[in-house]
């Protein structure tokens, strides 16, 4: 159960997903508005001089741009243009942008860009009895190219409209398929965290996606953030694709990443190694409940909690799912709790599944991710790098989840400022197939040997 995606919370208003769906077709023509309305900027831009920029959907009234180098930012309207504010930090960064909606054309700054012309195809799929919507978006042109399907993490909203790599990916020369995973967005059935039902969902995805494509379709690939790194090795062991990409994904168990988080967070904040093991001891009595579909162990953990809750330690007890019902009495787990019951297989290991797998794998992983930290992780795809597997592992040492780089306040939290550099293009040469750089960003890659790639 991985964290749930922490940017642009909440449900995107109905007005949104209309806009969208009119936008996200081929030859669109926007409206002419004097200060662009959000759903007329929508799309990715290639800069005069060379840059790509996206614009997508950052909540009701606002945008949010990214570039491939990691740089971003939201847009809020200021008269008859949009004011940027660096990351998600709130404060301006000095950049103002205008649309021209008409000509399909932006000012970033002293920068002028036009839009580019993707072609996109809308679609509908069914996986179990259930119809799934997706969006096919193919590089201009019309020559082969790599198309990548893009899975999901946790997150309850439309991938169809919050993804920004179904556009990224292909103004830079990669196609994406996009769905929404099943009980969000417009696909049906509801919400759940069933690993191999939704590994099902994502070969129904990459069919649906080849057929699409025909002859534009060179290689195929899938491409898991966060929960989607446990389910894409599955997908691939049950399907003819190319290559994988995990994204700050896990090769431990759901309850693994619980028990890390609470080490890595608890020892950030200066704890030693006696405090984090009394914290695990809290960990492992919520893993009993989330394990058993909130009915079990209810009593040990209100128990082993009111051992400790006296403790100055106790208020830091964060982990991955066990803060959901560290404030909860007995009876709210019981009631309240109920809404966790997602079918989420929390002693799930991946291990097996990743030794299966055979095609090249691509990890990149965060080193300062506090919901999925990368420590056991990282030795364990490098033992299987070890061990001959056509894996390629890049961890980026200042990223946290979701690959953004951060500040921390002085209470501690973090604020993300950035995408972390060299993660989106690392991405891109990746699906691309041909060899990567010697360097992204900083991170510390590890190569297969020679000739597994």
């Amino acid at each position: 159960m991985q964290a749930l995606e922490r940017r642009e919370k909440g449900k995107i208003r109905q007005w949104y997903r209309a806009a969208i769906a009119a936008l996200m077709t081929v030859g669109f023509a926007a409206p002419t508005l004097a200060a662009a309305e959000p759903e007329c900027a929508l799309g990715t831009y290639r800069l005069a001089g060379g840059g790509i920029i996206d614009i997508a959907v950052a909540g009701e009234g606002a945008l949010r741009w990214r570039d491939l180098d990691g740089k971003t930012g939201e847009l809020k309207r200021d008269g008859d243009r949009w004011r940027s504010t660096a990351g998600w930090t709130g404060r301006p960064d000095g950049l103002h942008v205008r649309f021209d909606c008409a000509a399909n054309t932006a000012s970033f700054g002293d920068r002028t860009a036009r839009r580019i012309a993707l072609e996109t195809r809308e679609t509908s799929f069914t996986s179990h009895g259930t119809s799934l919507v997706g969006r096919l978006i193919l590089p201009p042109g019309t020559g082969p190219v790599p198309i990548v399907v893009l899975l999901h993490g946790a997150e309850f909203n439309s991938a169809r409209d919050f993804n920004s790599l179904q556009r990224m990916l292909p103004a830079a020369g990669v196609g994406a398929f996009v769905y929404d995973k099943r009980g969000t967005g417009a696909s049906g059935d509801k919400y759940t965290q069933v690993f191999s039902l939704l590994a099902d969902d994502a070969v129904a995805a990459l069919a649906e996606a080849r057929r699409m494509a025909g002859p534009r379709g060179a290689r195929f690939g899938f491409q898991g953030p966060s929960q989607g790194g446990w389910i894409a090795p599955l997908a691939a062991t049950r399907t003819n694709v190319d290559f994988l990409i995990v994204s700050f994904g896990l090769a431990v168990s759901v309850a693994d990443e619980d028990r890390e988080a609470i080490a890595f967070q608890m020892g950030l904040k200066g704890y030693g190694p006696d405090v984090i093991a009394k914290a695990q001891e809290i960990g492992a009595a919520a893993t009993r409940i989330f394990a058993s579909g909130m009915s079990d162990g209810i009593e040990a953990f209100d128990a082993v909690r009111e051992r400790y809750r006296g403790e100055p330690w106790f208020k830091d007890v964060y982990g991955n799912y066990t803060h959901i019902i560290l404030a909860m009495t007995a009876d709210e787990i019981r009631t309240k709790g109920q809404a966790y019951r997602f079918g989420t297989p929390v002693h799930y290991d991946p291990m097996p599944t990743l030794r299966a797998v055979t095609v090249p794998q691509l990890w990149a992983l965060g080193g300062q991710d506090i919901d999925a930290p990368a420590g056991e992780t990282s030795r364990r795809i490098a033992g299987l790098i070890e061990g001959g597997k056509p894996i390629t592992l890049a961890v980026f040492p200042k990223a946290e989840h979701g690959m953004t780089e951060f500040e921390t306040a002085p209470d501690g939290a973090r604020v993300s400022t950035r995408y972390t550099p060299g993660y989106f293009r690392l991405l891109v040469d990746y699906a691309k197939g041909g060899g990567l750089e010697s360097a992204y960003g900083d991170a510390a890659i590890e190569r297969p040997a020679a000739g597994k790639r």
